[in-house]
């Protein structure tokens, strides 16, 4: 997270736009809402909603036979596609020669590989990690994303609660659950943000909050000032 993935898609749709091809934008989850691809530099699409039915193989066939151009696609949230839809676009790549881009991240909170992002590694013709690099709040590459709920790290729950970063959150951007969409997010989910941190930092749960925590107690109640 916080990589600029969402914002190279959308670059990427529209270097090739400028190209004169044509292309179909796919995302799943955004924090933005349904069927939108957003960057949280503000730049937003609209997008098709890849949902658990979604067969992107017989999307596509239906578009070019129907006469419109599929020249290529771009996948945002790949890692929330399941791995029967990442064997659809191999073989859309494979069979149609059409140009996949796909983009998500790697791991979940838990630190698993998501299906989705699995079944890209086994499959892709080649995996990129993007120059913009975050950072964990000790200065180091951040390389684990941290679920934060109710101020706290937490290890365990559903492996898909939409959320945004705390640094996006504090500065007013928000978060989205969505409590009625089952599997992303619910009741339980409700105020979750996400922390980038380093390894090292995320098996110690020592969040930017934590740390500050640790490094400046609070007064204790009966150290007034005089």
């Amino acid at each position: 997270m916080d990589c600029g993935k969402s914002t190279l898609a959308l670059q990427m749709d529209h270097t090739h736009t400028l190209g004169g091809r044509t292309g179909a934008l796919f995302t799943s989850h955004d924090r933005a809402g349904e069927a939108r691809i957003s960057s949280r530099l503000g730049l937003q699409r609209p997008a098709v909603e890849v949902t658990a039915e979604l067969d992107l193989w017989r999307w596509v066939v239906e578009e070019l036979t129907a006469g419109r151009r599929v020249d290529y696609l771009v996948c945002d949230e790949a890692q929330f596609y399941t791995r029967e839809q990442v064997d659809q676009l191999a073989r859309l790549v494979d069979e149609l020669q059409l140009d996949v881009f796909a983009f998500g991240i790697l791991s979940d909170f838990q630190t698993r590989l998501f299906p989705g992002s699995q079944r890209l590694v086994e499959l892709c013709d080649r995996m990129e990690t993007l120059q913009t690099r975050p950072l964990c709040w000790c200065g180091a590459v951040a390389t684990h994303n941290a679920r934060i709920v109710a101020g706290s790290m937490v290890t365990e729950g559903s492996q898909v609660a939409v959320g945004d970063t705390l640094a996006e959150v504090e500065a007013g951007a928000g978060d989205r659950v969505d409590p009625a969409e089952p599997g992303a997010g619910g009741p339980d989910d409700a105020g979750v943000t996400y922390e980038v941190l380093c390894r090292r930092h995320h098996r110690a749960r020592m969040t930017a909050a934590r740390s500050r925590a640790l490094r400046y107690p609070e007064p204790l109640p009966f150290e007034e000032e005089r």
